[in-house]
């Protein structure tokens, strides 16, 4: 199934993804080096990044639905895309709920209970992404018109169907 969303023969979706990741991931990172002693200045970068990783993630969930909506209702893909929508759609709230708190605090730093919900963010973050790989490296979606919407996980070993033991 081809993207519904391109730019000049890309499809979107993939194109934003990798920037909130990024800033997400750096955000929890410059938090976690500024509560251990690192410089000041780290958890005001940090809350920047969350600013722009919750915009950018914002934007990339407003392609994705694009795909979203265009997967056939019943198929593997659409059930993989509900998982990685929800899980996408949890991190995002999740940054969002940490971002509400930090806005008006007096120190834009994290401290720990904020620290411990950003890397359940991220856990969850990293469901998302292999939730996405699955849906473009495995089943095709986005990239391919002719992608497999019921291709078996790639967690399953090769000749294998989605039924234990039938070998293809």
């Amino acid at each position: 199934m081809e993207s519904r969303l391109k730019i000049l023969g890309h499809p979107v979706h993939p194109m934003l993804v990798m920037f909130p990741v990024a800033l997400l991931v750096t955000a929890v990172l410059f938090d976690i080096v500024d509560t251990v002693g690192g410089p000041e200045f780290l958890g005001e970068v940090a809350y920047w990044n969350l600013t722009v990783g919750l915009i950018g993630g914002l934007l990339a969930a407003a392609a994705g639905v694009f795909d979203l909506l265009a997967i056939p209702a019943g198929t593997r893909a659409k059930r993989v895309a509900l998982t990685h929508a929800a899980a996408n759609v949890a991190v995002i709230l999740l940054f969002a709920a940490v971002w509400a708190v930090r806005l008006n605090a007096e120190s834009r730093a994290a401290g720990g209970a904020l620290i411990a919900i950003e890397v359940v963010a991220l856990a969850i973050l990293g469901v998302g992404a292999w939730l996405g790989g699955e849906l473009v490296d495995r089943l095709g979606v986005g990239v391919d018109r002719d992608a497999g919407l019921d291709a078996p996980s790639s967690l399953r070993p090769a000749g294998t169907s989605q039924r234990m033991g039938e070998v293809r």
